[in-house]
């Protein structure tokens, strides 16, 4: 398998072996049953729910499974050793080893509506000399010439709670027996946020390639 649900605990910080002191953010990694096997992808379930609060397709899946519900389902491309798993086998955190690099994926806080300063990191206009356009938008085109407004312009408007993967983060201790992966660095999402825990494809390539040139 070359990927786990999970769910962001929160960040704290570790004594690394050399004494130096690194931020690093706890992520519960499954366990994960698996749900379905398909050609090119394993079906996923993570974090056990009341069969009450699922829709009635859902809950007959489940009990046609004979799984537990789960909250999140997700599916992941099949690894090396996919074709010996089986449905109901349950994926643990012990995937991955101290020293992996991993892509996580989540979605980032939300921050409303925010105007393009905060937004896009807009410089703002003058300050003094009787300017009254400090922090407004200001010219958002021409009127003759293209005539209108490019789509994509950089406006005011709703901030983050979007999709975003942090790519190459370092696996610094995988605590097997709680399903807990000590990730350095920051991850996107609250506390409680669910994220997609895949092994890193550009850490990954970086030997190959080397090869290659040579």
């Amino acid at each position: 398998m070359i990927g786990l649900i999970g769910k962001k605990i929160g960040m704290t910080q570790i004594f690394s072996d050399d004494g130096k002191i690194l931020n690093v953010t706890a992520i519960e990694a499954g366990p994960c049953p698996v749900l379905a096997v398909k050609d090119k992808s394993v079906q996923l379930g993570f974090d056990q729910v009341a069969e009450k609060k699922l829709k009635k397709p859902q809950a007959g899946y489940f009990k046609k499974l004979n799984i537990a519900p789960r909250k999140i389902m997700r599916e992941f491309l099949k690894g090396t050793l996919a074709e010996e798993i089986k449905v109901g086998q349950e994926i643990k955190a012990d995937i991955f080893k101290d020293g992996d690099f991993v892509d996580v994926t989540g979605t980032t806080i939300g921050k409303g509506f925010q105007g393009g300063m905060k937004r896009w990191n807009w410089h703002g206009g003058p300050m003094t000399h009787g300017s009254m356009s400090h922090r407004r938008v200001g010219s958002i085109g021409s009127s003759t010439t293209p005539g209108r407004v490019f789509r994509g312009h950089h406006m005011p408007g709703h901030m983050g709670a979007v999709g975003l993967t942090v790519q190459n983060l370092k696996v610094v201790k995988v605590d097997v027996e709680n399903n807990i992966l000590l990730v350095k660095g920051a991850i996107p999402g609250f506390k409680n946020g669910y994220v997609i825990i895949r092994k890193a494809k550009k850490k990954g390539n970086k030997p190959a390639k080397a090869a290659a040139k040579k």
